[in-house]
């Protein structure tokens, strides 16, 4: 339903596919702006609609999480006390290391990371060290490619078409 995704947009499938499993929505009722980053809030809220949207027992104890905001009901799903920041913009590694503990949490195997050499991209030294191992799963799983054949731009922030890809 988006104007601005045609059927020959680089993230046309991913986007359609996201959309029709309710994943993501549009930033308006006819606008999805793949190329606009994605936000903090918006991971925890896809990975909270993949869960079937589970029912929460608290509203979020995060002093910057409104209630009643998209996001709120995920927020509080997600995570415990202190600030969660659901408006900043997220980089790929801190994507990248979501996912991978995401998939701790869901039992997934992660172990291809083991093996996955990262040091052929031009900038993994720029990845923080807490995001080793997540961007080792990502590349090894094929679930987060480079920014180009020899970035991996870990300090980048993801877009919404890279998100509805991954």
């Amino acid at each position: 339903p988006f104007t601005d995704v045609t059927t020959d947009h680089p993230f046309y499938e991913d986007i359609k596919y996201v959309y029709e499993k309710g994943l993501m929505q549009g930033v308006s009722e006819d606008i999805f702006q793949s190329a606009t980053t994605t936000t903090r809030g918006m991971i925890a809220t896809i990975l909270y609609r993949m869960e079937g949207e589970p029912a929460v027992k608290n509203a979020s104890s995060f002093k910057d999480v409104a209630d009643g905001m998209f996001y709120s009901n995920a927020v509080a799903w997600a995570a415990a006390d202190g600030t969660f920041q659901p408006d900043q913009t997220i980089s790929r590694e801190q994507m990248a290391a979501i996912l991978y503990r995401y998939a701790q949490y869901k039992g997934c195997d992660v172990s291809v990371g083991e093996d996955t050499n990262i040091l052929s991209y031009t900038d993994v030294a720029q990845v923080a060290e807490y995001a080793i191992p997540a961007f080792q799963w990502a590349v090894g799983a094929g679930i987060i490619n480079g920014t180009t054949a020899s970035t991996l731009s870990p300090k980048g922030s993801a877009t919404r078409g890279q998100v509805a890809a991954i």
